[in-house]
């Protein structure tokens, strides 16, 4: 149990040396996260409507 404590202890001091960013900082780091999932979102829908459409020709 001793040990656990202690493991306790010495990761409450090493976060407290952690350089956490500003919410600002986390705010834009969020919104170019989602900015470039739904891109890519997009991206990949409009390639896979396209090969839906040329499949489609093509089985006709």
């Amino acid at each position: 149990m001793n040990k656990f404590i202690n493991y306790l202890k010495e990761s409450k001091e090493e976060l407290k040396k952690v350089s956490w960013p500003t919410r600002q900082t986390t705010i834009n780091h969020t919104l170019v996260v989602i900015g470039v999932s739904l891109a890519v979102a997009i991206f990949l829908g409009g390639i896979d409507f396209l090969l839906s459409l040329a499949l489609q020709v093509f089985i006709k």
